[in-house]
């Protein structure tokens, strides 16, 4: 049952807002996820799987959470069908073997962005505070990215200090959204600036080589790979 923060979001944001946001972050992700199986050389049957995974995970997680139940993947019908149409796209009009990784990171990149906006504003809605809402957000973005990687056979980008940023950008995006809650300028201007800003952040860091730091005066005699 949605919480009295629930109001906050009834005249800005329409359930038929909500639920499109949901569908394009879903879509993307879905993208994401189909596009990393046709590199792994996944058969039809994997990549459905990995871009209902991808697309999915997130969401079903931060619904969970916040005990909106069933969760939206398995109560409309839309949600389930909206990665196997991308899947199915991306079996027949995937770009050439060497420009699929770039399409992997870019759409990607979008879901983050889309995802860590909805999650958060979903779980603020939900009753979550500020803090929670924000963290459930982040979960929300990086979730499916997770579970596809694991899928995959191979460690997640979130986990991997020789990766370009990831989380990062999802949390700066989740703090944009909670600042704008907290300060009442929260609308579909600021929630779209957020999730540009976070996708935007996500694509510098691919394209600059962004990296958080490691441990200080690391120490370790584990081979780097």
């Amino acid at each position: 049952m949605l919480g009295q923060n629930g109001r906050v979001f009834q005249q800005m944001f329409s359930p038929s807002v909500q639920h499109t946001l949901d569908l394009i972050g879903i879509f993307v992700f879905a993208i994401s996820g189909a596009l990393l199986a046709v590199r792994k050389n996944f058969d039809v049957f994997g990549i459905a799987v990995l871009a209902e995974v991808t697309a999915l995970g997130g969401g079903i997680f931060r619904d969970v959470i916040i005990g909106a139940v069933p969760p939206a993947a398995f109560t409309d019908l839309g949600y389930f069908l909206t990665p196997l149409f991308a899947a199915l796209l991306v079996i027949f009009l995937h770009p050439h073997v060497e420009r699929i990784q770039t399409g992997v990171n870019v759409f990607d990149a979008a879901g983050l962005g889309l995802f860590c906006v909805t999650g958060t504003t979903k779980a603020y809605a939900y009753g979550l505070g500020l803090t929670a809402s924000a963290a459930l957000g982040l979960a929300t973005a990086v979730g499916g990215g997770v579970l596809r990687d694991v899928l995959a056979n191979e460690v997640p980008s979130l986990l991997r200090w020789d990766r370009d940023l990831y989380a990062v950008p999802a949390i700066v995006g989740a703090t944009i959204v909670v600042l704008c809650i907290r300060y009442d300028v929260i609308g579909p201007w600021a929630s779209g600036g957020a999730a540009v800003t976070a996708f935007v952040l996500r694509l510098l860091a691919m394209r600059f080589h962004w990296r958080a730091p490691r441990a200080w005066n690391r120490r370790s005699t584990v081979s780097e790979e």
